[in-house]
């Protein structure tokens, strides 16, 4: 089961990232994030962290 807790936070990251640069970006409405840039420049560095930890994660699993 080694790996798992970074290939799930991996995702969910990537998953939250990219709404909130779709939030930031003015694409999804009915937000307080809707129109803020700052969450279109937050959201892709979440999304790459999570990209990160989904790699990190494969690589510990192909070591066992």
């Amino acid at each position: 089961m080694r790996g798992w807790l970074p290939l799930t936070l991996g995702l969910l990251a990537v998953v939250i990232g990219a709404v909130w640069t779709v939030q930031g970006l003015g694409y999804v409405s009915g937000s307080v994030m809707t129109d803020e840039k700052i969450w279109a420049v937050v959201g892709p560095l979440v999304a790459l962290a999570g990209l990160v930890m989904i790699w990190l994660g494969l690589r510990s699993r192909r070591r066992l």
